[in-house]
């Protein structure tokens, strides 16, 4: 497994934290205005030490449930999709005023799975999510429950979190529930239930614990496993925490030992790599000059067209394309932002020469620094 700290992981940069149906709508009463204030206060610390928060929210449907005065959750998805709707003018109403209080802007960004399973809207996504970021505004994020139908919807928030938590290279997702964290059985019904300090993402064993769906969320202990798995898989640690702990947050960021935390098998950077380097397919090649070599391998920069001198091969905006040397050796691999006409459109030019010949262009970079990954110097391309 890969090893930190509970102090280290504390420090980390760049938080994801998701908070469920039943902690932010006082199991079903209604939206609590009170622990939102408390959560924001801490997530407001956070980020005025620097750090990055991006918050997923449940509770649109449970509080369009309380508005149209219906007890049970239903079933049909218009139904639930009506009920989203209504909710989350509340929802995102409350979490803005929260922010609003320590002067720091929000945006709210509803996904669906379609979101992340098409190349181009994942590059979309993961554009915004971290621009917003540099911009210091913290992104309010929800499943599109509106518009998903059933063969799309993500099902539960933990696993749209731990999509995120993939997007933005989290290294931290914070799981705040219902329960202290995981224990053997369910303590609920089992006095006698063991708590489960740590672990390790992905552990069989540990789903085999885990107790199943409560009545307000869409799941429950088993999908925050599953989530943490998916998590896992871009090298982020899950920390599973009760949400009413007070100051459970600024708890968590000076290191105390709070919550159930499971940890990834590698770190980041390799996670990073083997996804990129491995599981996906190369589309074509981008031959660089000995600038682009340096500044990728040395600098660590971004890939920028005036280094390109050639392209090869036809892939689509998000597809992964290998860089060569001018020996023809591959030194990178990363998804690249234009598709192979405006790519070959744009080689050889500086961003000031390509914006006066055919205007302003979305990305400046071919391959963004965050999405290329460096080949050890001895592989080449096959």
């Amino acid at each position: 497994m890969f090893s930190k700290s509970r102090e280290q992981l504390g420090a980390a940069q760049r938080w994801v934290v998701k908070i469920g149906s039943a902690m932010i709508t006082n199991d079903g009463q209604g939206l609590d205005n009170f622990s939102i204030d408390a959560w924001v206060a801490q997530m407001a610390e956070l980020h005025q030490t620097g750090r990055e928060v991006l918050l997923v929210t449940s509770g649109a449907v449970a509080e369009g449930m309380r508005r149209l005065g219906w007890s049970q959750r239903p079933t049909a998805l218009a139904d639930l999709q009506a009920a989203a709707a209504v909710g989350q003018m509340g929802l995102v109403q409350a979490w803005e005023s929260a922010f609003a209080h320590h002067h720091i802007q929000t945006a709210q960004i509803l996904l669906t799975h379609e979101d992340a399973a098409d190349r181009q809207r994942y590059l979309n996504v993961r554009n915004t999510l971290r621009t917003l970021l540099r911009l210091r505004v913290v992104p309010v994020i929800n499943e599109n429950d509106t518009v998903a139908f059933e063969e799309i919807r993500f099902g539960d928030n933990d696993t749209l979190g731990a999509l995120v938590a993939n997007l933005v290279e989290a290294e931290l997702y914070v799981i705040l529930t219902d329960q202290q964290g995981l224990y053997d059985k369910n303590p609920r019904q089992f006095p006698d239930a063991r708590f489960i300090s740590e672990g390790k993402a992905g552990d069989p064993a540990l789903e085999a614990m885990a107790s199943g769906a409560g009545s307000l969320g869409s799941g429950g202990m088993v999908t925050k496993l599953h989530a943490a798995t998916k998590a896992a898989s871009s090298g982020a640690f899950t920390l599973l925490a009760w949400g009413r702990e007070p100051d459970v947050l600024r708890r968590v960021a000076v290191g105390e030992n709070l919550g159930t935390l499971l940890r990834p098998h590698q770190s980041p950077l390799a996670a990073r790599k083997q996804w990129l380097a491995v599981q996906l397919q190369v589309k074509g090649r981008l031959w660089l000059d000995g600038g682009a070599v340096r500044a990728l391998r040395a600098d660590g920069k971004s890939l920028l067209p005036v280094g390109v001198t050639a392209v090869e091969g036809r892939f689509d905006r998000g597809d992964l394309v290998a860089c060569l040397d001018p020996a023809g050796d591959e030194i990178a691999r990363g998804l690249v932002n234009y598709g192979t006409d405006q790519a070959l459109l744009l080689i050889g030019k500086t961003t000031r020469r390509i914006e006066a010949s055919i205007g302003p262009i979305d990305e400046p970079a071919l391959i963004h620094r965050d999405n290329l990954v460096l080949v050890a110097a001895e592989q080449h391309t096959a």
